[in-house]
């Protein structure tokens, strides 16, 4: 890390906890007033001023606004705001065929993209490529490219993000692979590993719906069946990392055997790759996911009925969910969601029917996920990795 994102960054970790708070508030509401940041932090305004104050003079927070143009309520007062290009942060998603990687400001808006073929799912080769990525995203930042402060990398499956260590990944092929340290030992960054369905979470909780919500739960549809948790205030974990697998509850026969090995999974007819292999088999051919979605648009019976039984299931999983743990918000994204109206009907009859008292009274917010904002979840772990 260079010297001018080293400082900063140092300043970041080396804070108070109140001082970690108040930039924490800054940078998911700027601009904000300072009593603002006072009310939400629990801190005397004059402890937000003493908080404000180095973050200003080290370039992070900015103090020179004026609340009329920024269309603050009350009186006029300075708000402050977070330098987005005061830090630079790497988000990587990790797919079976592809990376996904993107370059963002502290805001999470993104100033370079690229998403590079994998030639090979093997440990070495994927972490060539990251490396190879990193370093190409790097050269898209011009003057910026000295702020890079840390990189997120997301990965579908257990993943241990206190050591960087993928323990399981069903779709990668992978087992207890080290990715954290040897991809920092590589790019000389800060890394941070995190399960894929979990960075969405957080960045959702960050920047997205999730802020200023108590508690949501993010499901995905898709290449998997994920599920993160946002509950009273922060993105859960868990003792083992696997907070929300709901991917791998036993909600379906025992006889459909899901990619992880296990039997009766959500996924093992819910997932993309269950739900083809079942049309395909049905009409005696190999499909894609594009002709067995036009199947279904058509009215084709095995389609249609593959379709509504992964909602079925899903609907299922998430009452499961709801009843569990009571969020206010479900949110479902993923890329299937474009797709959604395939599954609405169903899934949402599933839902009312299991779903306990006022659990049925949560929410269901559908969100269409590009894999680009799989990476700018990643790259929201690694700034928050920089506060929290």
């Amino acid at each position: 890390m260079n010297n001018e994102a080293s400082s900063r960054v140092s300043l970041l970790r080396s804070s108070s906890d109140a001082a970690t708070r108040v930039f924490a508030t800054i940078l998911t509401r700027s601009p904000i007033s300072r009593a603002d940041v006072a009310r939400f932090t629990g801190l005397s305004q004059a402890a937000v001023t003493k908080a404000v104050t180095p973050l200003v003079a080290a370039g992070l927070i900015d103090d020179t606004l004026d609340s009329r143009r920024h269309g603050l309520p009350g009186r006029p007062a300075s708000p402050v705001a977070v330098v987005p290009d005061a830090l630079i942060a790497i988000g990587i998603k990790v797919n079976p065929d592809e990376l996904v990687g993107v370059a963002c400001d502290l805001t999470t808006r993104v100033i370079a993209s690229q998403q590079p073929s994998l030639s090979s799912n093997e440990p070495a080769a994927v972490i060539d490529a990251i490396v190879d990525l990193v370093r190409s995203l790097e050269d898209e930042l011009d003057g910026l490219g000295n702020r890079l402060a840390s990189i997120g990398v997301s990965v579908s499956g257990d993943v241990d993000t206190s050591t960087g260590v993928v323990r399981e990944s069903t779709h990668m092929g992978w087992t207890d692979v080290h990715l954290g340290t040897e991809l920092a030992s590589r790019l000389g960054q800060l890394v941070v590993v995190e399960n894929d369905v979990r960075a969405l979470t957080i960045g959702e909780h960050w920047f997205g719906v999730g802020l200023g919500t108590a508690s949501f739960a993010m499901v995905t549809i898709g290449r998997g069946i994920g599920s993160g948790l946002h509950l009273n205030g922060e993105v859960v974990e868990g003792a083992y990392g696997v907070a929300g697998e709901i991917g791998h509850l036993p909600l379906t026969s025992p006889d459909k055997i899901c990619a992880c090995g296990r039997r009766g999974c959500v996924e093992a007819v819910a997932a993309t790759a269950a739900i083809v292999a079942t049309v395909s088999a049905a009409h005696g051919r190999p499909l894609t996911v594009e002709d067995v979605v036009a199947l279904a648009h058509a009215g084709d019976p095995a389609a249609t009925a593959a379709f509504n039984e992964a909602a079925t299931v899903i609907g299922t999983a998430i009452a499961s969910l709801v009843n569990l743990v009571g969020p206010e918000v479900v949110i479902i994204g993923g890329e299937a969601v474009s797709n959604f109206d395939l599954f609405e009907e169903r899934l949402l009859a599933a839902f009312a029917e299991h779903a306990f008292g006022t659990a049925g009274r949560c929410r269901m917010i559908v969100r269409p996920h590009t894999f680009e904002d799989w990476a700018r979840g990643a790259a929201a772990t690694a700034i928050r990795s920089l506060v929290a």
